[in-house]
This record gives structure tokens, C-alpha cells and sequence, in this order.
């Protein structure tokens, strides 16, 4: 077998395991399942699925893994926008927020699937995690002037809680948002987002 006769085989193993792992966990929960229902789902034998994955939970860690990644593309390192700048608060849902929900909306059955009942808690503490660091990251980077003052994020002196608030008030949204079915448009279910958490940074901005 060739180089890419073999490249081709992988790739349409591990999206067939990937598949059944989506459908099986909307069927019966993450919980619930076990490898060799996996392999059988996907029509694969349990050797293949070993070949990729040591076992299902490493492979929806995988399947996270590419998920963030394709997100980091899809909302972009380079933006200007920042969380922090408590000097905004009447400026518009920054772009990168928009971007953000747009990505859910386009990937809504992953998401809907792993961060609904049915999935595993795990899930949706590693994607909370993996956003917090997101979000430090963009803030040490975007920590710059504003009207000629420093931009600072004042709910840090509330140590971790208003950042927590934060992450969590994300996933709860998305969360709902495709549950619902998307009653709202990404822009607008973005600005929802983005005005509670200006809230919550205002409010947190006046504590001593």
C-alpha cells in the first residue's frame, strides 16, 4: 500500500470513529459507552481503533483538541479587541466576539453534542479551561493605552472570581444558545454575551 493510500485510509478511519463517537454520545451519553461500541458504530475493528486512540477518552480529547484549534483560526490571535478595556463600556460587541459565537454556530453539532447532558463534564471543563487561557493570553497582549490611560482590568484585584464568572457565562450561553436551536443570530446572541459581561465588569470595577 502507498504513502497515501495509507494517509487516505487513516484519515477516513479516524472521521468514521469520530462520527460514531458524535452519534453514540447523542444516542446514550459519553458515560455510557465503551470502545468496542465505538468501533462498531464506525464499522472499524477494535485493533484499528487502538491503532489511533488509547481509548475514548482519548479520543474526544483529540477531537477537542482539533476543535480549538479550528477555533484560534476562525477568531484569530491578531485581534485588537480586548475584554479588559473597562474604558469601553459603550463600544460596540468587539469583532472577535462575533467571530466567536459565528464559529459555534458553524460547528454547532460538535458542540451542541459534547457540551450538552449527554456529554462528558469533562468537556466542557477543559474547554472552559482552554478559553480562560485564550483570554489571559489576549489580555496580556492587548494591555495597552486607551485614551491615554492604561487599559487595566480592574476585576483582577477580585483575584480569579470575575474571570471565572466570565468563562462560565461563555459555556452556559453557547450552551443554551444551541439547545434552543439558535433563536438568536450570532452577532446578536454575541451582543447579549458581551453586554452581561461588561456588567459584570463594571460592577466589579467598583469594588475596593
Amino acid at each position: 500500500m502507498s504513502q497515501n493510500s495509507a494517509d487516505l485510509r487513516a484519515r477516513r478511519t479516524r472521521k468514521l470513529l469520530r462520527e460514531a463517537l458524535l452519534e453514540l454520545i447523542e444516542e446514550r451519553g459519553f458515560d455510557a459507552l465503551t470502545v468496542g461500541e465505538i468501533a462498531e458504530r464506525a464499522m472499524v475493528s477494535r485493533s484499528a481503533f487502538y491503532r489511533y486512540y488509547r481509548d475514548k477518552y482519548d479520543l474526544v480529547e483529540q477531537v477537542f483538541e482539533e476543535a480549538m484549534q479550528i477555533l484560534l483560526s476562525d477568531v484569530g490571535r491578531r485581534s485588537h479587541d480586548s475584554l479588559s478595556h473597562l474604558d469601553l463600556i459603550n463600544a460596540p460587541t468587539p469583532e472577535r466576539w462575533v467571530k466567536l459565537f459565528e464559529h459555534f454556530a458553524e460547528y454547532e453539532r460538535l458542540y451542541r453534542i459534547l457540551l450538552s447532558g449527554k456529554g462528558s463534564p469533562w468537556f466542557a471543563t477543559k474547554m472552559r479551561s482552554y478559553l480562560s487561557e485564550m483570554r489571559s493570553e489576549h489580555e496580556r497582549k492587548s494591555a495597552s493605552t486607551v485614551n491615554g490611560r492604561r487599559a487595566v482590568a480592574s476585576y483582577m484585584s477580585a483575584g480569579e472570581y470575575v474571570p471565572a464568572l466570565i468563562d462560565a457565562l461563555l459555556i452556559d450561553t453557547v450552551t443554551w444558545w444551541l439547545e434552543q436551536g439558535r433563536p438568536y443570530p450570532p452577532k446578536e446572541i454575541a451582543t447579549y454575551c458581551w453586554r452581561l459581561i461588561v456588567s459584570m465588569l463594571k460592577e466589579a470595577s467598583t469594588w475596593q
